[in-house]
């Protein structure tokens, strides 16, 4: 089985045809997905998702594009995070690309949502855009290797990859894995220890390779992992295996279908 371990089905595109969706996941051996939430205000579906299909699993969170929105308190969080169905503390982080002018309030909320997750004992699903330094660097001070977490869609150099093992933290690698002009990301895939490499599609966005530009969904995960399995000389079912056990170990509270 493989495990699309961050997706927003939520989200209009994939929302409106959500049957097809789950049928195509099941067509491609896709037998799980988790559903990451990203403000508060759209919570709701996210975990109605994960409560209506026993493949779907849920996360709460407030991504820093989001500006508009509820504002997180830990409380707030650890309420929400208490559902059975929710595995995770996320999407969080930092983006300085969206957000040049304005870094203290997205460490601030970033630095809540490391509490709670330290609090409930839920790891961190943690989204960095221009911003690797600081995002460790707030890593590190509220102590997130206690709880552990993903680095989700990677796409920094080894050397950032290095420092985020360093904490304890996993790698997950999305549909930019399979792009041509990736080298980067291509390199860390083939350097990151087994036992910490997850596989996404952040879909509907980032489709891999042969969908490319097209709309993403949980079944194209199966390609991220082709990918990956190509770059390091072994075989598909070993990565298989190998970042499915591994969401396993990282998302305690997931229970295999």
């Amino acid at each position: 089985m493989l495990v699309d371990s961050h997706c927003h089905l939520d989200f209009p595109d994939l929302a409106g045809r959500l049957s097809e969706v789950l049928a195509r996941m099941g067509e491609h051996g896709v037998d799980m997905a988790l559903c990451i939430g990203v403000n508060l205000e759209d919570f709701p579906q996210v975990l109605a998702l994960a409560e209506a299909d026993h493949r779907l699993y849920a996360t709460v969170g407030v991504h820093p594009e989001y500006t508009d929105v509820e504002e997180p308190d830990e409380a707030r969080l650890l309420a929400l995070a208490s559902h059975p169905r929710v595995v995770a503390i996320g999407e969080t982080g930092l983006d300085y690309y969206w957000h040049k002018d304005r870094p203290e309030w997205q460490r601030q909320r970033f630095r809540t949502h490391i509490r709670a997750a330290r609090r409930c004992g839920k790891p961190l699903v943690v989204h960095t855009r221009d911003s690797a330094a600081d995002t460790l660097r707030v890593l590190r001070e509220e102590g997130a290797g206690d709880v552990g977490g993903v680095m989700h869609c990677f796409t920094e150099n080894w050397e950032i990859a290095e420092e985020a093992l360093d904490l304890g933290f996993h790698l997950s690698f999305s549909g930019i894995v399979t792009f041509k002009n990736a080298a980067i990301v291509k390199e860390v895939a083939q350097k990151c220890p087994l036992d910490r490499l997850l596989v996404e599609t952040d879909s509907p966005y980032l489709a891999p390779a042969p969908y490319r530009g097209k709309q993403n969904e949980p079944a194209y995960v199966k390609y991220v992992a082709e990918e990956i399995a190509r770059l390091r000389g072994t075989s598909l079912d070993a990565i298989t295996q190998a970042t499915t056990d591994n969401f396993f170990k990282l998302f305690k509270h997931a229970r295999r279908p």
